[in-house]
């Protein structure tokens, strides 16, 4: 058989009340050069029967099962089955817009600079969505172009990993592992390290369901201490590399997190920014406390915004701006 052009690559785990309305959200794609790869990562319930089902009926899905062994196992297995000039990720829980794939290839067909795009997103249900999960839907929903992308890749993952579409080549060549932080954000900080260019489809191409089971919910991992432990990783190796101090502006539960976890790569904060004027003056974590204007009498310094909310970061990325700091080079933002 001829390679299609697209791989869908899908792991499932004990998925058998949603995956049947997945595939079927595969199924109908009005793009057919497709071959989704199902990886079942040892199911103990009916995944594997609704896999071999599909797969009986249409040769394009193609069932595989390996012994449990978590997500970044069952993508590496799957991706090694790929054959497709592209790699389209899917979720066992999540439900594809009919025109996803084609409107997706279109893109990169169209922008070789890019390695891969993602798609903006509606959350499902909506009865039970919570405000936190509604105002993380909208942020992701506002970024389009790989500039903005790169700018809030430290905020959290700027694309979700089941509305990406990536170029095979690039994804075999760095692959997947686990690091003891999520996977796909160590995959998406990894690709922005080495150059690549993302962008995100400004469609909402993705039914992104939330619930009480959801990996993000419920694994290890994916807790708050180890999504900050990934920042800090590509942080410290990227923007911090030739520094041991910067600025953090910025001292509440989310600077913080990452002040403690910036610490762990010896990385200490020679200044902290804030605005109540109560605390200027004192000292947090063995670093004097300034106000936002001293920066101008600190050039050359690096400067990590840890401030939640995008109220808050659209206000600290202004008053750094008038500051003559520029985002990236001076300053990153990091939630």
């Amino acid at each position: 058989m001829s390679a299609p052009l697209v791989s869908v690559l899908l792991p499932a785990y004990d998925a058998e009340v949603t995956l049947p309305a997945a595939l079927a959200s595969i199924e109908r794609q009005t793009f057919r050069d497709f071959e989704c790869v199902v990886v079942d990562d040892g199911s103990s319930d009916r995944t594997a029967e609704i896999v071999r089902a599909v797969a009986a009926r249409d040769s394009r899905f193609v069932p595989t099962r390996i012994a449990h062994a978590g997500v970044a196992l069952a993508l590496t297995h799957g991706l090694a089955r790929c054959r497709g000039r592209y790699v389209a990720r899917m979720d066992a829980d999540d439900l594809s817009h009919k025109r996803r794939l084609e409107v997706q290839v279109g893109w990169l067909e169209q922008r070789p600079e890019l390695a891969g795009v993602g798609a903006h997103v509606w959350m499902f249900p909506r009865r039970t969505l919570t405000l936190g999960f509604a105002a993380h839907e909208r942020w992701l929903n506002s970024l389009s172009d790989p500039d903005s992308v790169a700018r809030d890749a430290f905020v959290e993952s700027p694309i979700v990993h089941p509305t990406l579409c990536i170029r095979r080549e690039v994804l075999s060549a760095h692959g997947y592992r686990d690091a003891g932080w999520p996977q796909d954000y160590d995959l998406v900080l990894r690709l922005l390290s080495a150059g690549a260019r993302l962008a995100v489809v400004p469609q909402k191409l993705l039914g992104w369901r939330d619930g009480p089971g959801r990996v993000t919910r419920t694994a290890d991992y994916t807790r708050r201490e180890r999504l900050v432990a990934c920042k800090a990783h590509y942080l410290a190796a990227g923007f911090l590399a030739q520094r041991s101090t910067y600025v953090l502006w910025g001292y509440g539960d989310t600077g913080r997190t990452l002040c403690r976890a910036l610490a762990a790569h010896d990385k200490h904060p020679e200044a902290i920014v804030e605005l109540h004027p109560r605390r200027i003056g004192q000292r947090i974590a063995g670093a004097p406390v300034i106000e936002p204007s001293a920066l101008r009498l600190r050039p050359g310094v690096a400067v990590v915004i840890s401030v939640s909310g995008l109220e808050a970061r659209t206000e600290a990325r202004a008053r750094a701006a008038a500051l003559g700091l520029g985002e990236g080079r001076d300053f990153v933002v990091a939630a």
